[in-house]
């Protein structure tokens, strides 16, 4: 991981409270907490701040060693590697259970390795349960912290007695990082693409639908560059959303989309474009965000090697589908890769730090103006009889940019005629990637 900040790792089996004391740890909720064991599958990291200290806090998948889930030998890979990582473990517990056969199997595990260990006796909520808690000092795993994560009672002395173990030098800031989310529906691919961008297992890979279920944020720097990847759950057509589960999936990735800087829509190659490619594709639309597509699973695709004219015909034809029905976001570019394979990496990346170049892009006010007027001499605009006419442009935002258009008649500026200026403008400023907001308003508001 690209982060130098010191990390606290919490880990234990399925359902003792981890995503619960995560979520207060990083003051927001970014893990998804329900009472059904195994709903964090992933690890989740997310920056906190105690006092002064800076550090990495994450959750884990609840760990057992023996399951029929398909997916329990990667979720307890998934919290190994964690561990491996960490400046300090908390090990959590229930005291409603007692200690049970998992928890003593995990707490063998865990007293061998050399990492500050705190044993944190969770739903301690009031002075007997706090008494009870001690009947996990048989783990042999030092004291016991009993904490009520729901309530934050005893997290605070918790967290300051594992900082204390952490180095004095929290590292470099992490500031000027590139926030990406990766967004699609699920099952195309997108923890394959961050798995390939950060070269190690990150997220749990699995043909399974749904297999990620919270937003995951990894760290990585490409081309000497530091960039945040923020895998999310697959997004599903609204009606298809079933559950709280299915809920906080269409929740956490709206949230990823609102924190990130651009967005990469992950379409499966061999299944084509569907309604719920269009419909994330229109969801980072609406927010202003610049998006890049990365068509994956093109290995599977392209006819064998050496046949380059059909591959390029492929490609065309693929493009053309895409642009006709995703005409609101004509602007992405897309790209064809293989997350499995590492191919067309490099490409999306390029893509992606050109898209946030072009959605900070500003057009002098002078350029602009010149821009807009001979558009209009092109092509005149008459409503009903009355002559439009555009006196004024401005720039006055990025993020994205927003265009201003100052009319004697705004009323009569139709949304097609704002689509024909602003094509002018991308026929003189490309701004790949990213969206352009176009506004009217009378004349009168032009001071």
């Amino acid at each position: 991981m690209a982060s130098s900040l010191p990390t606290l790792v919490i880990v234990g089996r399925p359902n003792v409270g981890k995503s619960t004391l995560f979520n207060r740890i990083v003051g927001m909720r970014i893990s998804v907490v329900q009472d059904t064991p195994g709903v964090t599958r992933d690890r989740i990291y997310a920056e906190a701040t105690v006092g002064r200290r800076r550090f990495m806090a994450v959750d884990t998948g609840g760990i057992l060693f023996s399951d029929d889930d398909p997916l329990i030998e990667q979720i307890r890979v998934q919290a190994e590697v964690a561990v491996a990582e960490a400046s300090a473990v908390l090990f959590m517990v229930d005291v409603e259970s007692g200690p049970t056969a998992p928890d003593w199997e995990l707490a063998h595990r865990l007293r061998q390795l050399k990492v500050p260990m705190f044993l944190v006796a969770n739903k301690a909520d009031n002075p007997g349960r706090v008494l009870e808690a001690q009947e996990f000092a048989s783990l042999g795993m030092g004291p016991v912290h009993a904490v009520s994560a729901v309530h934050g009672h005893g997290v605070d002395d918790l967290l300051e007695e594992a900082l204390k173990t952490f180095p004095k030098d929290l590292g470099e800031d992490e500031g000027g990082e590139l926030r990406l989310a990766i967004i699609g529906r699920p099952n195309v691919g997108k923890s394959s693409m961050l798995n390939a961008f950060s070269r190690e297992d990150r997220s749990i890979v699995s043909s399974i639908p749904g297999t990620t279920r919270d937003t995951i944020d990894s760290f990585v720097t490409w081309q000497g560059r530091a960039v945040r990847l923020i895998d999310t759950a697959g997004i599903r057509r609204r009606g298809k959303v079933q559950g709280s589960i299915e809920y906080y999936m269409v929740l956490r990735a709206q949230r990823a989309l609102q924190r990130a800087e651009c967005a990469l829509l992950v379409v499966d190659g061999m299944e084509g474009l569907t309604d719920g490619d269009k419909r994330v594709a229109q969801m980072s639309f609406e927010m202003g965000k610049p998006l890049v597509i990365a068509v994956n699973k093109w290995d599977l695709r392209e006819p064998p090697a050496g046949n380059l004219g059909q591959a390029s015909m492929i490609k065309k034809d693929f493009k053309r589908i895409v642009e006709g029905e995703l005409p609101s976001v004509g602007y992405a570019p897309i790209i064809f890769t293989s997350a499995q394979e590492r191919a067309g990496l490099n490409g999306v990346m390029n893509a992606v730090f050109r898209a946030v170049e072009n959605w900070n892009f500003r057009i002098p006010t002078g350029p602009l103006n010149r821009l807009v007027q001979d558009a209009i001499f092109d092509k005149p605009l008459t409503r009903k009889g009355n002559p439009v006419r555009i006196k004024f442009a401005t720039q006055p935002e990025t993020c994205p940019p927003t265009i201003i258009l100052f009319a004697n008649h705004p009323d009569l500026v139709h949304f097609s005629y704002l689509r024909y200026i602003e094509n002018q403008i991308r026929k003189k400023h490309p701004m790949e990637g990213t969206p352009i907001r176009m506004h009217v308003r009378g004349a009168k508001e032009k001071d």
